[in-house]
């Protein structure tokens, strides 16, 4: 009897490393997540699957221009450790929660300081148009839009630009609120 004993607390043992070591690489370095919408396309489908590097994030890195940066869009709260640890996909799954209106993939196409100009279907920053072969189709845009994006934040858009809810919507990302960036 105390040998099955041994062998089973044996397997606990590393049932239980194994699950805090791919809570802390999910958490902090890694995540495999779902693509939920169009609003991404052509580069991403609906339910493509993509990883996530998340080491950014935890070290407060600003995102580049053009890297498609995964947001929590509850930009109205401060995100803290313990936000990060629920993202973790086994307690989204026992949960029952869903990222789908939480967890927003767009692409950068701002920074803190940028003037950004939104007119005549085209996006410009600090007055020169971008250059954005990525999109679906050419935006429609109705009157001019004019932001400048405060510190500490990003603005990101959907490459589906007639189809995505973004920070046009939202307003501008802090970046404590980017999750991880696709890779």
């Amino acid at each position: 009897m105390s040998q099955w004993l041994s062998r089973v607390s044996s397997w606990l043992w590393s049932l239980g490393i194994a699950f805090v070591l791919s809570l802390l690489i999910s958490t902090f370095i890694i995540q495999p997540t779902k693509v939920l919408g169009q609003s991404m396309e052509p580069t991403l489908r609906d339910h493509s699957r993509i990883l996530i590097a998340k080491w950014g994030h935890s070290l407060g890195e600003t995102p580049k221009y053009g890297d498609i940066v995964i947001i929590d869009s509850r930009i109205d709260r401060k995100r803290g450790l313990h936000d990060d640890l629920l993202e973790y996909p086994l307690f989204q799954w026992m949960s029952g929660a869903s990222g789908r209106d939480i967890f927003w993939v767009k692409r950068v196409v701002g920074k803190a300081g940028d003037v950004l100009e939104i007119r005549n279907n085209q996006v410009y920053r600090n007055g020169e148009p971008l250059d954005e072969p990525y999109l679906k189709e050419k935006m429609t845009t109705s009157g001019i839009q004019i932001i400048t994006v405060p510190d500490g934040c990003i603005y990101v858009m959907g490459d589906n630009r007639n189809h995505s809810k973004d920070s046009r919507f939202l307003g501008a990302v802090p970046i404590g609120h980017v999750i991880g960036k696709k890779l």
